[in-house]
């Protein structure tokens, strides 16, 4: 056999899925793949985690994610709720307050901080556990393909020398320098942001001048960005200026120079904020996720968000494509899904940098004022804050009605009351297709839940506090197919009693209750079921 054939199907060199990269965004979808019984190899060159601080903070929708990955409770060990993001002139006096719930639409604190490295190391521990996923480290991935229209080879280096693996799919979790980029000769677009900035990890028990939040310093001559990580850990970030400056000046404004205590710098490093995405996001069977698809400004920490969100995204659908029949199709709805959603975050992430830095030129001053006159605004600074995740854009897994619909939203996730015992909903609604209906569902909807595989379950048979109800109720639902991501595809409308236009989607999932269905059996029952 030679390196260009690829080996039988079950042999040692071949997976049904490659990970190219360990971080967090490559470790997570192994999780997710491995609990849809997906097998996967993970290529890292390191041989260990990363032991210095990165990203910081998540919001609840990432923990939900987590949750999916089964951390939930191991990452609220290592986290703490923060109060949210204020916006400081010069002087350091508050112009704008964005407030983040302890409990959000996900059922999770809408912010938390955490220490990256403890992150990474309960992902590594998870990963060891799963049978499903074999992670190699020391392993420096030279080559993605060529494509031939099969199997894609990947070759990677080690101690003992070079290696082919063959995969069904590749993701591509490696960073911004991405290997996997150039194989699929993808380039970067430049959403015109670049800055240098220091950032400062420290550690110290002084009594640092905060709040439990975020503090973004708007300020032209020195911009900064500050927050408490843990209980001894604080960050700040400051844009560069000519020279490199002593870390006790640069943190004077909430560590006076007079204090003598501890202050140990975890980590003092330059970072060029780029905010960019790539012009394609996969070729065949090969994707990019994270860094390797966008990069955006930390200034709404969302670059983690981002790529644990990609990875929810795609790993159902190719999970489904892999293990149910589904067609290809499916996985084309991984980039125009996530693409818009990342490009969104990534303005608002300048947007922010905008505000903070002022710009340079001669309208700078005048922006400032704008912007504090603009945070003065009644219920202005509550709208932003909930403009991170907008619903999906219409597509063939959003079947929006309403402009204004439930279709491409989230459900959300209260604490229900399930087989004598209280759990989030997720852990009752499982990791497929959910019908959930308001009243009992009637005969057409039971059918289209038969066609899936899944259950129709009333709201009132979860036993919550009312908030599925209330949420139905407010988008004019009499049901919803909820997606296994949780995201809304379809509704009933209030009054309704089909899903009348089902034939857009559901040729996309080709499924049926068995297990390997062949594509028009599949997609006969399903759309049967939909229509009967």
């Amino acid at each position: 056999m030679t390196a260009d054939q690829p080996p039988p199907p079950h042999s040692a060199q071949h997976a049904p899925v490659v990970i190219i990269g360990a971080g967090p965004v490559g470790v997570t979808a192994a999780l997710l793949l491995a609990r849809r019984g997906v097998r996967s190899v993970v290529l890292e060159r390191h041989r260990d985690i990363y032991p210095l601080p990165r990203a910081v903070a998540t919001d609840d929708e990432v923990c939900r994610i987590l949750q999916a990955a089964g951390l939930e409770k191991e990452f609220a060990a290592i986290s703490r709720p923060a109060k949210g993001l204020r916006l400081l002139d010069a002087r350091h006096r508050v112009m704008a307050e964005f407030r983040r719930s302890r409990h959000g639409h996900h059922g999770y604190p809408q912010t938390s901080m955490f220490d990256q490295p403890e992150l990474e190391r309960l992902l590594r521990d998870a990963l060891a556990r799963r049978p499903e996923c074999e992670l190699r480290g020391g392993a420096e991935v030279t080559a993605v393909g060529p494509d031939t229209g099969g199997p894609v080879r990947v070759t990677y280096r080690d101690d003992d020398g070079e290696h082919h693996l063959w995969a069904q799919t590749v993701l591509g979790c490696d960073g911004a320098n991405s290997i996997t980029r150039d194989a699929i000769g993808a380039v970067w677009e430049d959403l015109r942001f670049e800055e240098h900035w220091t950032v400062v990890d420290v550690r110290t028990h002084a009594d640092v001048r905060c709040w439990e939040g975020v503090d973004q310093v708007c300020d032209p001559d020195r911009p900064a960005t500050f927050m408490r990580v843990g209980e001894d850990r604080y960050r700040w970030e400051f844009r560069l200026r000519d020279g490199d400056e002593p870390v006790r000046e640069l943190v004077a404004p909430w560590v006076p120079p007079s204090y003598d205590g501890d202050f140990e710098v975890v980590r003092k490093t330059q970072y060029t904020f780029r905010a960019r995405v790539a012009d394609r996001w996969h070729k065949g069977r090969v994707f990019l996720l994270g860094d390797a698809a966008h990069l955006t400004p930390p200034f709404i920490g969302q670059g983690l968000c981002s790529g644990l969100r990609d990875a929810y995204n795609l790993t159902w659908k190719l999970a489904r494509v892999l293990q149910q029949g589904a067609t290809e199709g499916l996985l084309d709805t991984y980039e125009s899904e996530r693409k818009p959603h990342a490009r969104h975050v990534i303005r608002l992430a300048v947007a922010m940098g905008w505000a903070m830095t002022g710009g340079q030129d001669g309208a700078a001053a005048l922006r400032r004022n704008l912007l504090a006159a603009a945070c003065r605004i009644p219920g202005l600074t509550e709208l932003a804050g909930r403009d991170l995740s907008p619903p999906l854009t219409a597509g063939p897994l959003v079947r929006r009605r309403a402009r204004r619909g439930l279709a491409g939203t989230h459900c959300p996730q209260p604490w229900v009351n399930a087989d004598g015992r209280r759990a989030r909903l997720d852990e009752v609604l499982g990791d497929s297709f959910t019908v959930l209906t308001a009243s009992d569902p009637w005969p057409s909807l039971t059918a289209l839940a038969h066609g899936l595989g899944v259950r129709a379950i009333p709201v009132a048979d979860v036993r919550d506090d009312g908030t599925l109800a209330a949420w139905l109720h407010a988008g004019r639902a009499d049901a919803v197919l909820l997606r296994p991501d949780r995201v809304v595809l379809d509704v009933v409308p209030a009054g309704g009693r089909d899903v009348t236009d089902a034939a857009a989607w559901a040729s996309l999932l080709h499924t049926t209750r068995s297990p390997h269905p062949s594509p028009r059996t599949a997609e006969k029952s399903l759309l049967r079921s939909t229509t009967r």
